[in-house]
């Protein structure tokens, strides 16, 4: 039976410092997993993304392939953007598909793969009027978002634990 393929998405945001934890999990559920992160985070893990490559057995994704080239990365049955960081969520939900990330979801969401996203901002940033507003505008076009009682709920500014991101959550909520 071939394992079915998950992209893993992550943004800047502090829990892509343990991205390794969240595909280790995703693995032990029989994922298939494929690493892409936004340009910001590749320079986060710049140093060591072969050991990200070495633990998924793909390249690492971050930026657009040219024209010539054939595709990195296995089909997607499922992608999550975990963790999410707030600019990227109002990119993604106004349309700005301006990185690899954002291009995949904004356009697996519509071509019928399941996509799930959990945020990791703070409540400052998550009071900001335009949150709410591409929250529901992801939700309106089929993406499960994790947020409150079923994902992540924004923390005191200053006051995040990244070390603790509740990958498992996020895996939990992919249908497999």
């Amino acid at each position: 039976m071939t394992k079915r393929v998950l992209y893993l998405i992550a943004c800047a945001a502090g829990p892509t410092q343990y991205v390794d934890e969240g595909i280790r999990q995703a693995q032990a559920r029989g994922w298939d997993t494929c690493l892409v992160l936004t340009p910001s985070a590749a320079r986060w893990w710049e140093p060591r993304l072969g050991e990200l490559e070495e633990l998924t057995g793909h390249r690492v994704r971050s930026q657009y392939k040219l024209p010539e080239e054939r595709d990195a990365l296995p089909k997607a049955d499922a992608m999550l953007v975990a963790p999410l960081s707030c600019t990227s969520l109002n990119k993604w939900g106004n349309g700005i598909a301006d990185t690899l990330a954002l291009g995949l979801v904004s356009e697996g969401v519509h071509l019928g793969v399941q996509v799930a996203a959990m945020p990791y901002f703070n409540r400052a940033q998550a009071a900001q009027p335009a949150v709410a507003r591409s929250i529901a505008d992801l939700r309106a076009q089929g993406v499960l978002y994790l947020d409150g009682a079923d994902g992540y709920v924004p923390h005191p500014p200053k006051q995040g634990n990244p070390r603790n991101y509740p990958w498992h959550t996020a895996l939990d909520a992919i249908k497999r």
